[in-house]
């Protein structure tokens, strides 16, 4: 009798960053008793319970932004210049949000000079060639790009999943041509101009 094949191990990259900025939002007003913000707190909450309690992951990466610049600023240096600066009522609830990762045992990772996305692509590439099964965690369509028969990519706020046919069906193109698109229609989210005159 043939031995059964292991089940490939399965991995959950998170963007964390990501995380924070839409359960803030998702969620206008939440504060305890005494005043101190909660809503981004609580949502995150929500949303990482949800992950570990559906998807039943072997191993969880959270993957949050470095303060301060990263390289793109040293390329365009007008990248994300559209975005106002952090409510004041979200600046408080990192540290919290950062705290309660720990409490839930997930490794989290940032790196000086680089975001969440890069930290995410990274591994998604190394892990998947070491034989696991990659679930990226994000609302982020520039993560699209990496997606591939080992690599799909999770939106939970929609519980929206994107393997390569979903990303043909979004985009009209296969993954690796993703950033062709983004290239030529530019990213109003990022302050990145396209080429006049043509979207996606």
């Amino acid at each position: 009798m043939p031995e059964a094949t292991p089940r490939r191990k399965k991995v959950f990259l998170i963007d964390g960053s990501g995380y924070i900025f839409r359960a803030f939002f998702a969620i206008t007003t939440l504060s305890t008793s005494k005043g101190f913000p909660t809503n981004a707190i609580f949502g995150f909450a929500n949303m990482l319970i949800k992950v570990l309690r559906e998807e039943a992951p072997d191993y969880v990466v959270m993957a949050f932004d470095a303060p301060g610049k990263t390289f793109r600023d040293d390329l365009f240096a007008n990248y994300k210049a559209n975005r106002p600066e952090p409510p004041d009522s979200l600046i408080p609830q990192f540290s919290v949000i950062r705290d309660m990762v720990r409490a839930f045992r997930v490794g989290q990772i940032e790196i000086e000079g680089f975001e969440a996305d890069d930290i995410i692509g990274t591994l998604a590439g190394k892990l998947r060639d070491s034989g696991m099964d990659v679930v990226i965690a994000s609302g982020d369509k520039d993560l699209l790009q990496l997606v591939d028969e080992r690599v799909i990519m999770l939106d939970s706020m929609k519980d929206r999943r994107y393997g390569p046919a979903e990303v043909v069906e979004r985009f009209g193109v296969p993954p690796d041509k993703v950033i062709e698109v983004l290239g030529l229609s530019g990213d109003t989210s990022d302050n990145i101009p396209g080429v006049p005159g043509v979207g996606e």
